[in-house]
């Protein structure tokens, strides 16, 4: 019994010691003492990445996004008849980019937020669906003062990958509110030197692959356009006026 007692002291006698020394913070092999600041906030995103799922229900795309063997995650899915589902914490990293760019940055997972639209590819994004999408953004850039211009399709930031969300995207409504940038005609004319390779990159694209860079920015900005391929003299002056937008927002 005495031992017992003895043990009992011992070990309380411990925690009050433990109590008063800094905890221990294992950062790999190397052993820190942890000595706390409250001078700190938790990294916000700086940008959104919108994706379509290319599933038939929301039950299949859930399915996928949640399972263990997928590989990809995105922070929120939103079904065809408005229905929100977050899936991952906002200060997490969600694996829902993949390889991607967008003005330097080479790790858009770490810097983003990824919303799935519940929808095949090939078919129109409800109104309310869109209108909850809206609802989210307008959230989200109020909590983590996400520019405008910082509002992107997975196409603009994985050229050379991915097509989404496709060419049937609203990306003038939600320009008109706020999210992404976009322009209306007359646009004005680019100068006569203008490069549209290098108002690409200057926009944010990645132009390793020149041709998908293109394909992207008509994807988002000229969906009507089967040659998706060139760009042409609408193209080249839409490309400078959202270059000039993104000036004006920068300031």
């Amino acid at each position: 019994m005495r031992w017992r007692v003895r043990g009992l002291l011992v070990m309380l006698g411990g925690l009050v010691v433990s109590a008063c020394v800094p905890l221990t913070q294992r950062l790999g092999n190397v052993a820190a003492e942890w000595q706390p600041s409250p001078h700190f906030e938790a990294r916000r995103a700086n940008y959104v990445i919108l994706h379509h799922t290319s599933n038939d229900t929301l039950v299949h795309a859930l399915s996928v996004l949640t399972s263990p063997f997928s590989g990809v995650s995105s922070h929120y899915l939103i079904g065809r008849e408005g229905r929100v589902l977050q899936l991952v914490d906002e200060r997490q990293r969600a694996w829902h980019a993949g390889a991607s760019y967008w003005g330097g940055q080479t790790d858009m997972n770490s810097a983003s937020i990824g919303i799935e639209l519940d929808n095949t590819g090939a078919e129109p994004f409800p109104s309310v669906q869109i209108e909850a999408l809206l609802a989210l953004l307008a959230d989200i850039q109020t909590r983590h003062r996400i520019p405008q211009a910082n509002f992107l399709g997975h196409a603009d930031v994985a050229p050379a990958r991915k097509s989404d969300p496709s060419a049937l995207f609203p990306w003038p409504r939600l320009a008109a509110a706020g999210f992404g940038l976009w322009c209306e005609p007359p646009y004005p004319d680019a100068p006569d030197d203008f490069d549209v390779l290098l108002g690409l990159a200057a926009f944010g694209y990645d132009i390793r692959h020149p041709e998908a860079a293109v394909a992207a920015f008509k994807l988002h900005f000229s969906p009507d356009d089967a040659k998706r391929g060139e760009m042409n003299a609408t193209d080249r002056a839409k490309l400078y006026c959202l270059l000039q937008q993104r000036i004006t927002e920068q300031q």
